[in-house]
């Protein structure tokens, strides 16, 4: 499994939350296995997706980036970084 990992700085009094339809879009890509949206007390926010292989991972990098920059412009805030990772450890706590 893959993550890619997009670092948000929003507009002061803004969470930069994406809405319903980038999540349902973001979640539409293939290869798309699910989605993090999180704040940070310091004011950044990152998404993480994550991706079935690399292949899924590299096919979405245009799409994504379009995402990224209309959410970024809808909801008022820079877009810091993204960072691609593979997933080496993978366990959830039922």
């Amino acid at each position: 499994m893959f993550m890619r990992v997009s670092t948000y700085r929003p507009e002061a009094g803004s969470t930069g939350q994406p809405s319903e339809e980038t999540v349902q879009r973001v979640l539409a890509l293939p290869g798309c296995r699910g989605l993090y949206y999180v704040l940070s007390d310091g004011g950044t926010s990152l998404s993480l997706s994550l991706w079935e292989d690399k292949e899924a991972l590299d096919g979405s990098k245009e799409a994504a980036n379009a995402l990224r920059a209309e959410t970024a412009a809808q909801q008022h805030m820079d877009i810091l970084s993204v960072e691609d990772y593979e997933v080496l450890t993978e366990e959830l706590k039922p």
